[in-house]
């Protein structure tokens, strides 16, 4: 696979919400987790659904910026950043995830910390952190420790919009308001439950989210990777599609491992996640 940035904005899906974006001739990691199991330890998680990912850490070029959206393991993977250290200029993190990445090996001039609506740019590329409705915390007893959010990474050209995590609330509209139009927008859109929607949306709520944010075209993240919730593997895509065809949302599903080109013109999304026989 050629990963020389292209003419064209680009990105390449690894499941879950990790992805290698290249933009304006830089390339951003968005929650990175490549680890095998979403734990502190291999007994706790569920591994992935697949063997291999579809790039390894080895084979990315060097990385212009990485954004991490909170803590938790499956989005903050310690051997990850490990891997990702000397192939990494800057990391944008929530206020007090820094110090995971410091006491890790990060050097401080290579971390920026951000609070929710702060604004920074990093060579061309404009950078907004927002808010999101969920949680942070790695053990029993520093929930709510550092902070959670959602990225708005933009260029004179484009601009993407990164979820993370969170339950659906006026914050989208906001964001919306004051950033959009998005090209892009990447929507959390699995591992829920109605007994926890208030920090993870339910597919119909991440269509509607889209329509909030204004954006062309929205992608669900967050689902393809891990179980972490009880719905089966395709339960996200299955309910949002018609839900984002009654609101007149567009949405791009590309293959884990596949480019997904921002402009390129697509009426039919291939349903690569279904049997044969379906």
């Amino acid at each position: 696979m050629d990963l020389i940035n292209s003419q064209q904005s680009r990105l390449i899906w690894f499941g879950h919400s990790a992805f290698l974006l290249q933009l304006a001739g830089k390339n951003i990691l968005l929650d990175p987790m490549f680890g095998d199991v979403p734990a502190p330890h291999p007994w706790l998680g569920n591994e992935r659904f697949y063997d291999e990912l579809p790039i390894e850490v080895e084979q990315l070029p060097i990385i212009d910026m990485v954004f991490f959206s909170h803590d938790h393991y499956d989005h903050l993977d310690y051997e990850s950043v490990q891997r990702l250290i000397p192939k990494t200029k800057m990391f944008y993190v929530p206020l007090g995830v820094g110090a995971h990445l410091e006491r890790w090996g990060v050097s401080r001039e290579n971390i920026q910390e951000m609070d929710w609506w702060e604004e920074d740019s990093y060579e061309g590329v404009s950078v907004a952190f927002t808010p999101s409705r969920h949680f942070s915390g790695r053990g029993l007893s520093n929930r709510f420790s550092t902070l959670w959010g959602s990225w708005v990474i933009s260029t004179t050209s484009e601009s993407i919009y990164f979820s993370g995590d969170g339950g659906y609330g006026p914050h989208f509209q906001e964001i919306g308001d004051k950033y959009g139009p998005f090209d892009l927008a990447l929507l959390e859109c699995g591992q829920y439950n109605e007994n926890w929607k208030e920090i993870h949306m339910m597919p119909e709520e991440t269509a509607q989210a889209g329509l909030d944010l204004r954006a062309k075209q929205i992608m669900p993240i967050h689902w393809g990777a891990f179980r972490l919730a009880m719905h089966s593997w395709t339960d996200p895509i299955d309910r949002l599609l018609p839900k984002a065809e009654e609101l007149n949302v567009k949405v791009r599903t590309p293959m884990i491992g596949s480019f997904l080109y921002f402009n390129e013109k697509q009426s039919q999304n291939r349903k690569w996640w279904l049997k044969p026989s379906e």
